[in-house]
């Protein structure tokens, strides 16, 4: 790594030869994976290549097996330590968790970069946002509790109502948001009192076992259980034995079906997925152009455009879309292309070795049907990258047009009515967000009120994206189910349960000698301040 500054060079790399269940960091003993960054460094004989990171385990289905029994185990029925645990308390383990992962900052942002090639910026964010999630979920369900710590009544009947948990989860994060989205996931459905079984996604999972101490260190004997390997071998497994109550994933919608079809009684399957989308932009001719070109450059190739929330079509009003595409293909051609550490870099290296080459494919086919790469240095390959494409004018026969790219590349539509983009999204199996830019309301009134019912979030003059965390994340079709916010996912991964009883002098008294002996954690009206 000589040509790596030191502060951020691997000085030693990451083996991880444990995993964590039932409440031990469990030495594996099997296989390991060799974790490999596409970031190319030169080795001791000066030649250049992919960088060893680490390795971590390669995990079979008998021992994630055991991972599953120790997540019910600790469930135990609802009985287990961990779902019958006072609000208070659980809150208090995460906290602890939070604090000790906040020491963990600079080695996790370091293989945030080596590991997925986000810039240095961007890896900073993604920790600090997520610790802050993690104290916005702390004080919602504060507030959640807050409103439960009292008694209803109607018609006679008293009833003291609360969330309860679900049940077991198994978790399955994303590569492009291995910790922020991850977590999204499974710091709610811990502290709502399920428990967990985590496997972290392909790329980025070193960055995860820095924060294994912390989980077995904050929480009970088998609530929260990390596991590495590959989805089929180890999630399938899990899913097939039908003891799992919650399948919670970001990904594709293909791998949530294949999992979902492992589940034998998938009726008794709760769901929460963040799945794909192809989130167009629509430049109306009013559009203000130099706004409009800031947020697409933003939204298309932030992270390189591998983001569900990127915008992966442009729709451009006929009357400007030639004007659009020049200034928008030099602003391109312009961005710098480098390490993740360096200063001003926003195009990074891609951290899945195939995927230069499945872009070359999508602009190949776009160019077979008709389109043109309308920037001087679109196409350009290198080893771990491929130079972000401006195709015009792309054909809905382009593969690119239908398929979410993931990737640098950016199709552009032009149009004359505004009929045809919302046709098209229509069609589309995808319905997360749309960004809108125009100015006369006139035509976004009614536009706006269109939108609403074709996707789930309309963003006005600005590009696509989740945050800010407190607000709902969802989307219509295939590109989610359920919702994830601080407050949606509280909710998500819970259940209102409660105890009844009849308003008479005997169950009164039940009543009051329950909450003045504060023997149980549910019949309680203690305020959390």
């Amino acid at each position: 790594m000589k040509n790596v500054e030191e502060a951020f060079r691997i000085k030693e790399l990451l083996h991880q030869q444990s995993y964590l269940s039932k409440g031990i960091l469990r030495k594996w003993e099997g296989p390991f994976t060799k974790v490999y960054s596409t970031i190319r460094t030169q080795n001791d004989q000066g030649e250049y290549g992919p960088t060893l990171l680490g390795s971590v385990p390669d995990m079979d289905g008998d021992s994630a097996l055991e991972a599953l029994d120790a997540a019910c185990n600790a469930y135990d029925q609802g009985q287990g330590l961990w779902p019958t645990m006072r609000v208070e308390d659980r809150i208090t383990c995460m906290e602890k968790f939070v604090t000790q992962m906040k020491t963990k900052r600079e080695e996790v942002v370091k293989l945030l970069m080596w590991e997925i090639g986000k810039s240095l910026p961007d890896s900073e964010k993604e920790f600090d946002r997520t610790v802050a999630y993690i104290y916005d979920t702390i004080e919602d369900y504060k507030q959640l509790d807050r409103d439960s710590a009292r008694f209803a009544k109607q018609d006679g009947v008293y009833a003291h109502i609360r969330r309860g948990p679900l049940g077991v989860v198994l978790c399955m994060g994303p590569y492009n948001y291995p910790l922020n989205e991850t977590f999204a996931l499974l710091i709610p459905a811990l502290i709502m009192g399920n428990t967990v079984i985590f496997k972290p996604a392909k790329h980025g999972v070193l960055l995860l076992t820095p924060l294994l101490e912390a989980f077995r260190n904050s929480f009970p004997e088998g609530a929260v259980n990390v596991i590495f390997g590959r989805g089929r071998v180890v999630a399938a497994p899990i899913m097939a034995t039908g003891r799992v109550d919650v399948l919670a994933l970001i990904g594709n919608s293909k791998s949530a079906i294949a999992l979902q079809d492992q589940h034998p009684n998938k009726n008794r399957l709760r769901l929460v997925m963040g799945l794909e989308a192809k989130n167009p932009a629509i430049v109306l001719p009013d559009a203000d152009l130099d706004l409009a070109i800031d947020e697409c450059i933003s939204g298309t190739l932030s992270f390189n455009g591998q983001r569900c929330t990127a915008l992966k079509v442009l729709y451009v009003h006929e009357d400007i879309v030639d004007e659009f595409n020049k200034r928008f293909s030099e602003r391109v051609d312009s961005l710098k292309f480098g390490n993740p550490w360096e200063p001003g870099v926003m195009l990074t290296p891609l951290p899945e070795p195939e995927k230069p080459g499945y872009i070359r494919q999508l602009i190949d086919d776009a160019v077979d049907k008709g389109a043109k790469v309308i920037n001087k240095r679109g196409g350009e390959v290198s080893e771990n990258y491929i130079f972000p494409a401006v195709l015009y004018p792309v054909s809905k026969e382009a593969r690119v047009y239908s398929e979410e790219q993931f990737g640098p590349v950016i199709p552009i539509l032009p149009f004359k009515s505004i009929r045809e983009p919302l046709d098209d999204m229509a069609d589309s199996n995808y319905g997360q967000q749309v960004s809108l830019f125009g100015k006369n309301i006139k035509t976004l009134a009614p536009l706006i009120d269109t939108l609403v019912n074709l996707v789930c979030r309309v963003n006005l003059n600005s590009s696509c994206q989740r945050g800010p965390d407190v607000y709902p994340f969802t989307g219509r079709k295939d590109s989610a189910v359920g919702t994830l916010s601080v407050h949606d996912a509280l909710r998500s991964f819970s259940i209102r349960t409660f105890v009844a009883s009849k308003d008479n002098d005997y169950n009164r008294q039940i009543l009051e000698e329950l909450l003045d002996s504060k023997a149980s954690n549910f019949v309680n009206t203690d305020y959390i301040l």
